[in-house]
């Protein structure tokens, strides 16, 4: 019976999970060991995640604290005064300067009343641990 147990497998970052196109093992690779050389294919150009597509110059915004009716009171009063103070601006005014000063405004507003919020960074699976494993069989 030609059956085969699947035991060899190839770990990648989730970042790189949309690159990968094809995995195979040879069987015919000389590696000194019960395992078969594993094969990939690796697209060159990544895929933007939709997390970084989503955030604006590598801010995040609490927006969830927007439920709140305080806190969305002093928001909307805020970006009220701030748009007040921009009507008084001349009307021969660059357009793409006026939106620079709207966004600025915005974002200005967004940081003082909702704050940033902090992603969660995942421990990379490759660390200190792994590397002194590889090292001691590569040394042995």
């Amino acid at each position: 019976m030609g059956r085969h147990n699947q035991i060899d497998h190839i770990l990648i970052d989730r970042r790189w999970q949309s690159s990968i196109l094809d995995v195979r093992s040879c069987r015919g690779a000389d590696c000194d060991t019960d395992h078969y050389l594993g094969v990939g294919k690796v697209r060159k150009k990544l895929a933007v995640s939709k997390q970084a597509a989503q955030m604006v110059d590598g801010e995040r915004f609490h927006l969830r604290k927007l439920n709140e009716l305080e806190v969305r009171k002093k928001y909307q009063t805020q970006i009220t005064n701030r748009f007040a103070a921009l009507e008084k601006l001349s009307d021969g005014e660059d357009i793409n300067g006026a939106w620079e000063n709207i966004k600025d405004d915005i974002k200005t507003s967004a940081k003082e009343g909702l704050g940033l919020h902090e992603l969660k960074r995942h421990k990379p699976w490759f660390d200190e641990e792994c590397l002194g494993f590889f090292r001691s069989k590569e040394a042995g």
